[in-house]
């Protein structure tokens, strides 16, 4: 499904990212995993098959500088790059209340400047080169519903929003869509208050649980050109919790 693609994935070393990656190169696509894990990185690189077309690189998102130096890489070592997923992104389970000055900072600038900042390099590389191409954003449930962390919750919420302007700016040569999962069993999860894992569950149709593979799958879907047809549009994946 993705042959032929290279796609950078942020956030790729553990959880959702980890899988996407994974995903992509069974389907064929070359992937340049970016993490700010580097131990992680190479841990993923080691259990990767050598046949797999894996590039890694490690880097802070929240950093405009150290993603201007990734962007100048990308151009001198993978010049056929075409597609981004930003999915980098750190939850703190904290109310509100409770937030630090700087835990408030982190949070945004991980969540929402790291995406501004690698959608910003990347559609000017690519429009500049009127390239075509995909932007996938890993936004949650909780931009759409709220969430018991407030920070969080609007950070992801501010992603829907990025998803549709960049869908008009970058038309027609980049397909802009996001994926907006319930809880997912990562170790994320682990940190959602009680009451609040139960609440999502009372609401859900399907009982099955929301895998990171199973996100995975929308995610290759939407890089691929069987989603020819769709941007700027929001991929819900909550086993029908909330209707609209």
């Amino acid at each position: 499904m993705l042959a032929n693609k290279k796609i950078i994935i942020t956030g790729a070393a553990s959880g959702i990212g980890k899988e996407i990656v994974k995903l992509s190169l069974r389907e064929g696509a070359s992937v340049i995993a970016c993490d700010i894990n580097g131990w992680l990185l190479e841990e993923l690189k080691q259990s990767t098959d050598a046949c797999y077309d894996l590039h890694t690189y490690s880097l802070d998102v929240s950093d405009y500088e150290q993603v201007r130096d990734f962007f100048a890489y990308i151009e001198q070592e993978h010049p056929g790059v075409d597609s981004l997923v930003n999915n980098a992104g750190i939850y703190l389970a904290k109310s509100i209340l409770d937030y630090q000055e700087n835990e408030i900072d982190k949070v945004m600038d991980i969540n929402i400047k790291g995406a501004v900042y690698f959608s910003q390099l990347f559609g000017r590389r690519m429009l500049r080169n009127q390239q075509t191409g995909t932007i996938v954003n890993m936004s949650s449930v909780s931009g759409m519903e709220g969430s018991s962390d407030a920070i969080y919750g609007l950070t992801k919420a501010a992603l829907l929003g990025l998803t549709k302007s960049c869908a008009m700016n970058f038309s027609p040569y980049i397909r802009v869509n996001a994926v907006a999962p319930t809880m997912v069993d990562t170790s994320m999860m682990e940190t959602i208050p009680e009451w609040r894992k139960m609440e999502y569950l009372s609401h859900q149709l399907i009982q099955t649980p929301v895998l990171p593979e199973d996100v995975a799958e929308t995610v290759v879907f939407l890089l691929s050109d069987k989603s020819k047809h769709y941007t700027g549009a929001t991929f819900d994946i909550n086993n029908g919790g909330y209707l609209r």
